[in-house]
């Protein structure tokens, strides 16, 4: 019998690895796939009863595509040009006029051009590798487009027999498991629509105030909001505050008094009020523990480390939870 169960766990840990890398060139669209699954599920509970789960699935898959993946590409893609064009020192910005204040204010002179090109291109390491594998990005993106849709379908009809069998499977007891189950849910639903939920409505707004004052590059702008606006209260401020202070600074008092005062009110207010709301108190986690799943998924993964990094510190904040309250009773 235990020559039977090594020789099982060989092949379970030769298959895993295997696995693992043939999954390796699309696993962020993988993990994507799972993350787009799981917030689209309640709405696919809901048109069971009435269309099936198949047919239920099906007709989530457009509106998914429509309303999620859609806007994603054309952002990536304007967000692509964006970065080239600014990469390349073309900002689009008035910056000699602020360089001749520094300049006067401080006696040192800068190179706004260089800076951002300098710092887009560490972007860009991060997000793609390299400008020339920008289009290998893009062509894996249409292939790894179509896995997502697919892997959507079958993980709204079958995900939840698939967590039946995992909580089946686990070795655990039943309350244990149950508890952890519930733990990792409510972590996860938490990072999502607590945290980065309120980040891309708050990105998205206040690209939309950057785009009314005429910011050049607002998509790209918009973009390192989001990341930012993942770290609490601070995060969006340090965009649009210089936005609006770089205004001032080229003569278009009006529109920077606006952008300020929009800012103020509707931008900061989406953090104070927004995120207390939607957040599921149980399953809050340290902005700290955020701010690192952020640039970390970023790093390993790209745009979707944005979901998936928090969500997996969450998921192992939850079983570390869990631990403490069932087995660390010494």
């Amino acid at each position: 019998m235990n020559r039977q169960r090594g020789f099982l766990l060989v092949v379970i840990a030769l298959s895993t690895v295997v696995s693992f890398v043939v999954i390796r060139p699309f696993l962020a669209y993988v993990l994507g796939a799972l993350v787009l699954a799981y917030i689209l599920l309640p709405f696919h509970r809901r048109l069971t009863p009435h269309l099936g789960e198949r047919l239920a699935a099906l007709a989530l898959i457009p509106a998914a595509l429509v309303v999620v993946i859609a806007p994603l590409f054309y952002l990536g893609v304007v967000f692509l040009r964006d970065v080239t064009d600014l990469a390349r020192g073309q900002t689009g910005l008035d910056t000699a006029e602020i360089e001749d204040e520094f300049e006067e204010a401080t006696g040192m002179a800068i190179d706004l051009d260089a800076e951002l090109a300098a710092l887009t291109g560490d972007l860009i390491d991060v997000l793609f590798g390299s400008i020339p594998s920008v289009i290998t990005t893009a062509l894996k993106g249409s292939l790894g487009v179509a896995l997502v849709l697919f892997l959507v379908y079958y993980l709204l009809k079958d995900g939840p027999r698939f967590v039946a069998w995992m909580k089946e499977s686990t070795p655990l007891p039943a309350d244990v498991t149950e508890n952890l189950f519930s733990q990792i849910d409510a972590t996860t639903w938490g990072v999502v629509v607590g945290h980065v939920f309120v980040a891309v409505l708050q990105a998205i707004v206040g690209g939309a105030g950057l785009w009314f004052v005429g910011i050049p590059n607002y998509v790209f702008w918009t973009f390192v909001m989001l990341v930012l606006a993942l770290l609490p209260l601070i995060g969006a401020f340090m965009i649009w505050a210089p936005a609006a202070g770089y205004l001032f600074l080229i003569g278009e008092a009006t529109m920077g008094t606006i952008l300020l005062v929009y800012g103020v009110l509707v931008v900061s207010m989406i953090d104070n009020y927004v995120r207390p709301i939607l957040i599921d108190r149980e399953a809050q986690l340290n902005p700290g523990v955020i701010l690192v799943g952020v640039f970390g998924g970023v790093y390993a993964l790209g745009f979707v480390g944005l979901f998936v990094g928090p969500i997996v510190l969450g998921v192992l904040a939850a079983s570390l939870v869990t631990f403490a309250e069932e087995y660390d009773r010494l």
